[in-house]
């Protein structure tokens, strides 16, 4: 049954998208143009992994960001912090909280959502589809 407050949903998955692609987006700035006191106080080589990932997480934000390539980004940035979670975080310890991963997880899973659901009504991708 559909309530009063569930025909916000599909702005309100917007929003999150837009703000959480933002925030994640502040980390390959940091990686990738060595800004926020970059990794080590520089930016990173974009041929190293980290710098790799910077680039990944610079770019993918910013589709994200404005809702192009939605599903299929969001699929590559959820794998990305899998990756990161298993090769960063796991190997300090199980919990999250204690491997200081949980930010990998939740970007992981919300990613995840955000490649079945869609990008919601304020994206580049509505706008396009309803073009074509």
């Amino acid at each position: 049954m559909k309530t009063k407050t569930s025909a916000l949903e599909p702005h309100l998955r917007s929003l999150l998208r837009i703000v959480a692609a933002f925030t994640y987006s502040l980390h390959g700035w940091q990686k990738f143009f060595g800004v926020f006191g970059g990794i080590g106080g520089h930016r990173l080589a974009p041929t190293s992994m980290l710098g790799a990932a910077g680039l990944i997480e610079t770019v993918g934000g910013a589709l994200l960001m404005v809702g192009l390539f939605t599903r299929p980004v969001a699929f590559l940035l959820s794998g990305e912090m899998a990756i990161g979670y298993f090769r960063t975080h796991a190997p300090r310890g199980f919990w999250p909280l204690v491997n200081g991963g949980e930010l990998a997880v939740f970007y992981c899973f919300l990613f995840l959502w955000l490649s079945a659901a869609g990008p919601g009504p304020w994206s580049l991708d509505r706008l396009f589809r309803k073009k074509s």
